[in-house]
């Protein structure tokens, strides 16, 4: 019996890739490349061969902390996967990591477990990878003045990889603690400054990456250039947001979903925002059939798990050539 039931489990024990590996493996060029391609298939709805519901999010004790389910099938990318990710904002009192994340990736042909990698490196890389995209698309210049409020992983995430699409003159960034943003700039390279104030940082910026844990309103409209491309990554609640009404009603919205958006982004619900389209049908299109010249543009990067598919299939392939 004993055998029976062994017999029936994968004959291939599925792989583990660690953090280090898949940064390794996870060069930029190539994921800027998958996560384009994934977010047109995804907005292109059926055709598209993207199956991918909202995630779930359930609460998990008392601590603020969430844990959300984040499954998706690319047909085209013959890639399906799921990612499990924690955020435990109480966990930055004891040193650690607010955010912890595991893909699991399954074959599309059997549903055997091919590989279990460290999620935080992907959901570090794509999520900056995805606003660069939707900067690139939508920055009125290739140069300019970037703003960052925030000092974590996100932060250092988006910095890393808008060096890779947009020419950075100066670097500005902004935390509530003075000293983290004074360590997250010790590791800059070329013109950066450290602001005490918000306001101060994302006046007259090109743009704006908001990647903070902030429940309230960090953004101010009054502030933000006219032209600016904001990319607003930390808030991916209902009711949290870190761009106050003003902000997201005087700019063209550009989500990376509409069911998303709709149902967990509190920057749209609490100013009752009207989406002008998803990132996918932007770049599978032109610029001009979604935003005038000179309009300011909030891009309201929730995360979404057809990113973490493509991302974590290029990783895999990656590994298994380097194995051999």
């Amino acid at each position: 019996m004993e055998d029976y039931i062994v017999h029936h489990s994968s004959k291939d024990a599925p792989v583990f890739i660690d953090g280090p590996t898949v940064y390794k493996l996870l060069d930029i060029g190539s994921m800027l490349d998958v996560l384009r391609s994934g977010l047109v298939n995804f907005s292109l709805g059926s055709a598209g061969g993207v199956v991918m519901p909202v995630r779930t999010v359930l609460s998990v004790g008392n601590q603020e902390g969430k844990m959300a389910i984040m499954p998706a099938f690319s047909g085209k990318d013959d890639a399906c996967a799921v990612k499990l990710v924690t955020v435990f904002p109480s966990n930055a009192k004891l040193g650690l990591s607010s955010h912890c994340a595991t893909v699991f990736l399954v074959d599309t042909t059997t549903g055997a477990l091919l590989s279990l990698m460290d999620g935080c490196v992907i959901t570090a890389l794509r999520t900056a990878g995805v606003s660069a995209l939707a900067i690139k698309a939508f920055a009125p210049t290739s140069s300019g003045v970037v703003a960052i409020l925030g000092s974590g992983v996100q932060a250092r995430s988006h910095l890393l990889v808008l060096r890779h699409v947009y020419n950075i003159t100066e670097v500005r960034i902004h935390s509530r603690t003075a000293e983290n943003a004074r360590k997250f700039a010790s590791e800059v390279e070329g013109l950066v400054r450290v602001c005490d104030t918000a306001e101060e940082a994302v006046r007259g910026a090109d743009i704006i990456v908001t990647a903070t844990l902030s429940a309230t309103p960090i953004l101010c409209g009054e502030w933000v250039k006219k032209g600016a491309v904001i990319a607003a990554v930390g808030a991916c609640l209902p009711n949290t947001r870190e761009l106050d009404s003003a902000v997201v009603q005087s700019a063209a919205v550009i989500v990376d979903s509409r069911a998303g958006a709709t149902k967990e982004s509190g920057d749209i619900l609490f100013a009752q925002a009207e989406i002008r389209a998803e990132l996918g049908e932007v770049l599978a299109g032109k610029k001009s059939d979604f935003v005038a010249d000179g309009e300011t543009v909030v891009f309201e990067n929730l995360g979404l798990a057809i990113e973490d598919v493509v991302c974590a299939k290029l990783v895999y392939e990656k590994f298994k050539s380097t194995a051999k």
